[in-house]
């Protein structure tokens, strides 16, 4: 099942590395219209993937804050309730 999971929801590397491949395989010419047009479908969905779990890392990054002259660590605040 752990195997199955990660085939579903790659992480952001694989996703990132299958679409490049994707590009590759898109820029070559070699592959025919339903093939390059499936190709084509899978990657707009990694796109959305990776933009997807990009937005979720700049939800937890951390700002430093410069308070009173001394610089601390505190969570970004965009604005979304817990």
């Amino acid at each position: 099942m752990t195997r199955r999971a990660s085939q579903e929801e790659p992480s952001f590397e694989e996703a990132l590395a299958r679409l490049e491949q994707i590009v590759d395989e898109l820029e070559s010419g070699e592959l025919g219209l339903e093939a390059s047009l499936a190709a084509f479908e899978e990657g707009v969905s990694l796109s959305r993937r990776c933009s997807g779990q990009l937005d979720d890392a700049e939800r937890r990054i951390e700002v430093l804050v410069d308070e009173d002259g001394e610089l601390r660590a505190e969570p970004l605040d965009t604005g979304a309730v817990e």
